[in-house]
C-alpha cells in the first residue's frame, strides 16, 4: 500500500488528475473516507484531466452523476445516503457498468455486496490541521497499473508501507 501527504484542495486535485493516464476502460475506483476528507476534490481533479469543465458536486441525493466526456462514460456514485444496499438494485447500478466506463464510488461500504468490486481503493485520512494522509491499494492488475504510474510522479511525496 502506498501512502501520501496531500497538503491542500490544490494538490488533492492534482492528485486525482494524474489517475486519469493510467485509467483504462473499465476502471472502478472506491473512495473511502470521513466526511470532507477530499474525496469529491479528487473527483474532480480527475474530470478536469478529462476535459470536463462544469461544476463537480458529489452525486449526495441522486447516487450517481454520469459524465459524457471525450468519449469516455464517467460515473461518480455517492452511496453516503443509502439506507439499504438494495437501493442500488432500484437504480438500476448493473445498467452502468459497461466494459466501456469509468467508475469512481464514494461510501463504497455502504452498497454491501451490491457494490462492484474495485480495482483500486483510495483512503483518505485527516492529517494535522489541514493536510490528508491518502493511501492507494491496488487490487487488481488494473488498479496496480494505476499506482505503478502515480508512484512514478514525483511531484507527491510517498512512503511505502
Amino acid at each position: 500500500m502506498n501512502h501520501y501527504i496531500i497538503s491542500n484542495a490544490a494538490m488533492m486535485e492534482a492528485f486525482g488528475s494524474q489517475l486519469v493516464p493510467a485509467c483504462q476502460t473499465r476502471t472502478i475506483l472506491h473512495l473511502q473516507g470521513e466526511l470532507g476528507a477530499g474525496k469529491t476534490t479528487l473527483v474532480r481533479g480527475f474530470l478536469r484531466a478529462l476535459g470536463h469543465t462544469g461544476a463537480v458536486k458529489s452525486p449526495t441525493y441522486t447516487l450517481v452523476e454520469p459524465y459524457q466526456i471525450s468519449g469516455k462514460k464517467i460515473y461518480h456514485f455517492d452511496f453516503y445516503r443509502l439506507t439499504d444496499p438494495e437501493e442500488l438494485e432500484y437504480m438500476g447500478i448493473r445498467d452502468y457498468l459497461t466494459e466501456e466506463m469509468l467508475a469512481l464510488i464514494e461510501w463504497p461500504e455502504k452498497g454491501g455486496g451490491l457494490t462492484p468490486a474495485a480495482d483500486l481503493q483510495i483512503q483518505l485520512f485527516y492529517h494535522n490541521q489541514t493536510e490528508r494522509l491518502l493511501k492507494l491499494q491496488a487490487l487488481t492488475a488494473i488498479g496496480q497499473t494505476v499506482v505503478t504510474h502515480i508512484s512514478n510522479r514525483v511531484e507527491f511525496s510517498t512512503q511505502s508501507g
